[in-house]
């Protein structure tokens, strides 16, 4: 990376470590980085390990299309224990026994809960209610209630199950919880359930097996080479390279016209493409202006550097 430390753009993909928050991540990051414009795509609370993408710089101004990918996890659900927080680190609120539980019985239950679904968030969460988070809420002892939200399993893969403790690999939308699927889940069975471990293997492109431990990154020397390029948040989407009066015009906020860029089929399919200079770097996130589809203006512009 050519840039200074407190002057750097771009991405990580980390994998966290159990027992500290997200927002510890970023803070160790900021350290390590020397700057303050740190932020992260998609919490995981402090028992999850996993992917956690932080952003630096003009990168957390991508956050929203890193948090917008599909999310998969290996959860281990531990049946016949329920708890306030849904998970290994909350007060236990029931306890019983979970031993006539059989594979067949579970294996019947797991698709009623894929697909399109409502799904209670937890009221230990950071969901806000009145501009309060509810966590604060419910741990001041309020009464927090939540209304179901639609969520998408799109898969459910039976890992193992070893009595009272069942593991599965989950694929969902963003904003699915995990730890109300082993709730629902628990009183589906019937003894109830709690999430006893969780990691997320994936968001959207970026894989647990390509992240970088946090200890691994703040102790190597030339730990920027973990830093990948900004706009491979958006890689997704179409890429124009500008010639340099769009570029000069995208710069300053104008709009442009792209006729010559796309096929016909193509302007009706794309909201967003990613612009680059000349030289190749990137530049802005593009949107057609609604008035004509042959034009298009900036939604977001980067300093190339």
């Amino acid at each position: 990376m050519s840039a200074k430390p407190g002057h750097l753009m771009g991405l990580l993909n980390i994998n966290k470590p159990k027992g500290i928050t997200s927002h510890d991540v970023v803070a160790r990051v900021r350290k390590l980085a020397r700057q303050r414009k740190v932020g992260h795509a998609g919490t995981l609370d402090p028992m999850a390990t996993g992917v956690l993408l932080v952003c630096l710089g003009q990168a957390t101004r991508l956050i929203e299309y890193l948090m917008a990918g599909r999310k998969q996890y290996r959860a281990t659900i531990r049946f016949g224990r329920t708890t306030d927080t849904l998970d290994a680190e909350g007060q236990l609120v029931a306890e019983k026994d979970a031993s006539g539980l059989t594979e067949s019985r579970l294996r019947a239950l797991l698709p009623a809960f894929q697909g399109d679904i409502q799904q209670y968030p937890p009221i230990f969460s950071a969901l806000k209610q009145g501009g309060q988070p509810l966590y604060k809420m419910a741990r001041a002892g309020q009464t927090v209630e939540v209304e179901p939200r639609p969520v998408t399993i799109h898969a459910i893969t039976w890992l193992a199950w070893a009595p009272p403790d069942l593991t599965l690999e989950v694929i969902c939308s963003p904003g699915t919880y995990i730890r109300a699927l082993a709730r629902d889940l628990g009183q589906a069975a019937g003894p109830g359930a709690h999430l006893a471990a969780l990691t997320r293997t994936a968001s959207g492109p970026w894989t647990v097996a390509e992240a970088v431990p946090l200890e691994e990154l703040e102790r190597s020397p030339a730990w920027q080479a973990y830093l990948h390029p900004a706009d491979r948040a958006i890689a997704h989407l179409p890429r124009v390279t500008l010639d340099e009066e769009a570029a000069r015009r995208v710069a300053q906020g104008q709009q442009i016209c792209l006729e010559s860029q796309f096929s016909p089929e193509e302007e009706e399919v794309f909201e967003l493409v990613r612009a680059y200079t000349p030289a190749g770097k990137f530049l802005a996130i593009l949107t057609p202006v609604e008035a004509d589809d042959k034009l298009w203006r900036p939604k977001k512009v980067f300093n190339p550097g």
